[in-house]
């Protein structure tokens, strides 16, 4: 195979496992919410409907149909950005449209903050091994990592809302729909971050840690080089795959938790759509909320693995 050709077929070999993955997830999900008790018919009746409006009901929605038909027929919209019809009769990709970019904006904001307190405090701590600073904050991190967001939002509200009343507890909307003001968002992107910055801290430690044993890395010391300049060219080149796979596994968590934390703090994103159309046993919407949060996770696993082939000089 000519040598030009090799990264294209790589990346489409990528891209194609990474669609499979997602259709098996969602194909998972239609499932899940079709062994839950009752059906989007009943959940979302009205009081006083008969079992002939239960049965109409039934057959508008389409649930009279069998579950893979129904998951196919979801699926063939898919690549056109149709993401099906809730059961409310209003159009999932416009149910979305408005909470997912808010969902975006929190979920980056914590992804951005994590990149930047990890390799802070993980090259800190790795300037100087076995000091005090590298064990507090070796420790530090793994206390923190063992937090679930909801854990941390709650601490977050005790100390900056009700005890020292710095920052708002709840978030209030603009006419848009988005965040009326930054402040609002600074608690939840603590509250999603925190438990990250934990983990990644620990990634950061541990590849800087097995890169310092490195040959060229050892005579780069010897050779009297600064302990920056020793960071910077030796250590962190050969640790980036490491910490770009720690990264990208982040972004999952972090739209995981964003469902909890927007609960906590009423933020206008898809943890309340979620939230309603489980309740209401509505597939297309859960699994369009899946579809598109599995879209951007693909998308930052894709770039991590592009960043890691980079990294480790695999250009051909």
């Amino acid at each position: 195979m000519p040598g030009g050709l090799r990264p294209v077929v790589r990346l489409t070999a990528l891209l194609a496992r990474r669609a499979v993955l997602l259709a098996v997830l969602l194909a998972t999900v239609f499932a899940a919410v079709e062994l839950l008790p009752g059906d989007a018919a009943t959940a979302t009746a009205e009081r006083g409907e008969s079992a002939a409006d239960l049965a109409q009901r039934r057959e508008l929605l389409g649930l009279d149909r069998p579950l893979p038909s129904r998951f196919i027929d979801w699926m063939t919209g898919l690549p056109t950005g149709d993401l099906g019809t809730s059961a409310h009769g209003r159009p999932v990709a416009e149910l979305l449209s408005g909470p997912f970019p808010n969902t975006l904006l929190l979920g980056g904001l914590a992804l951005l903050l994590t990149l930047v307190a990890s390799l802070a405090l993980g090259c800190w701590a790795a300037l100087k091994p076995g000091g005090r600073t590298d064990r507090t904050v070796s420790s530090t991190a793994t206390g923190v990592l063992a937090l679930p967001e909801f854990v941390v939002a709650v601490a977050l509200v005790l100390v900056f809302a009700l005890w020292t009343d710095l920052l708002p507890a709840v978030t209030l909307t603009d006419a848009d729909g988005s965040p009326a003001s930054w402040q609002m968002l600074v608690l939840p992107v603590l509250a999603l971050a925190v438990p990250q910055i934990g983990w990644n801290i620990r990634i950061v430690h541990a590849a800087l840690a097995d890169e310092a044993k490195a040959p060229h890395v050892e005579t780069a010391v010897l050779d009297g080089l600064p302990r920056h300049r020793v960071l910077t060219h030796h250590l962190l080149p050969g640790a980036l795959p490491t910490i770009a796979a720690g990264i990208a596994t982040s972004t999952g968590m972090l739209l995981g938790g964003a469902v909890v934390v927007e609960t906590i703090f009423n933020y206008p994103g898809i943890g309340s759509v979620l939230a309603g159309a489980v309740t209401d046993r509505d597939s297309p919407v859960v699994a369009g909320v899946v579809a598109v949060t599995g879209t951007v996770i693909a998308g930052v696993l894709l770039l991590a693995d592009l960043v890691r082939a980079w990294a480790s000089g695999d250009r051909t």
